[in-house]
């Protein structure tokens, strides 16, 4: 049996649908039934059901945007730099190991020989270099609470999407902004993601941090591209001249636009559909909301 926090969120609910189809017995936490972010009541819980796994999905991401963490830090900071913490405390007293949801958020631009962060790469946009967002502060955060904790995966989540219409998802947000920031990055298709993630699991791969993205990198106006090509709209998208403009209109926070290395994931025989192709599917597949 498996357990499974923050399993109605977007992410969450994509690794219920997961473990449904495989099958697998798992229990939704709910906070309003199991304060989870009580070390001692979690950890009781632990002990009494003896899950053989956890899945955190939990966290605080801000909704519509990362704009909305700035104005509530008290639990952004919990959500994503407290909270890994107790659920470690709570896992390794029980035995008990665990995979974290983080966020490949933590980087922004790309290594200085041009290709993408790996898992090694000290996190260029953080609260410590003084140049991020409040939700990538604490997301980098959450990942230096868990350094050389035993037993946990750290996967990376980059920008999710998938082939429904839902305000979270990236193709959706593209397909309904005013306008765009042209911008180059890594991304995750979200079904891709939970699979791969769990068969880190399934597969018994070494703990550690994985960047769990699409191999490949796009950029906005190339997906837009393919958005076009596909048929799913053909909106004639409107970009912002630069990002000096998109952050004195649209935002109020920096934004994250990284590329990363998902080489270390493919190395452990995971392996994820190229960037292009896996836009390129779900828009083909496209389920209006």
């Amino acid at each position: 049996m498996i357990y499974l926090l923050g399993g109605s969120g977007y992410v969450g609910h994509a690794y219920q649908a997961l473990l449904t189809r495989k099958g697998i017995p798992f229990r939704n936490l709910r906070r309003a039934e199991l304060d989870y972010t009580n070390v001692d009541v979690l950890r009781t819980a632990l002990l009494r059901d003896k899950p053989q796994f956890v899945i955190n999905a939990a966290g605080y991401t801000g909704k519509p945007n990362v704009d909305a963490c700035e104005l509530h830090r008290h639990e952004c900071l919990f959500g994503n730099g407290v909270l890994p913490g107790i659920l470690a405390e709570a896992c390794t007293a029980a035995q008990v190991p665990w995979g974290h949801v983080s966020s490949g958020c933590i980087y922004t631009g790309s290594r200085a020989d041009g290709r993408g962060f790996t898992e090694t790469d000290t996190p260029n946009f953080t609260f410590r270099t003084n140049n991020c967002s409040f939700y990538s502060g604490t997301k980098a955060l959450g990942e230096e609470v868990l350094a050389g904790k035993p037993d946990v995966y750290i996967w990376r989540l980059r920008i999710p999407f998938d082939n429904i219409d839902n305000p979270r998802n990236y193709l959706t947000k593209l397909l309904r902004y005013n306008r765009l920031l042209e911008a180059t990055n890594s991304i995750s298709q979200l079904e891709e993601f939970c699979a791969a993630t769990f068969a880190c699991w399934e597969k018994r791969v070494p703990f550690g941090i994985y960047n769990v993205t699409n191999p490949g990198q796009v950029t906005t106006r190339e997906v837009v591209d393919l958005i076009k090509q596909s048929g799913v709209s053909n909106k004639d998208f409107s970009f912002f001249n630069d990002e000096g403009e998109f952050m004195q209109i649209a935002a109020k926070t920096p934004r994250s636009n990284c590329t990363m290395d998902s080489s270390k994931l493919a190395s452990v025989g995971i392996q994820m559909t190229e960037v292009r192709e896996a836009v390129s599917r779900d828009l083909r597949r496209w389920q209006k909301a």
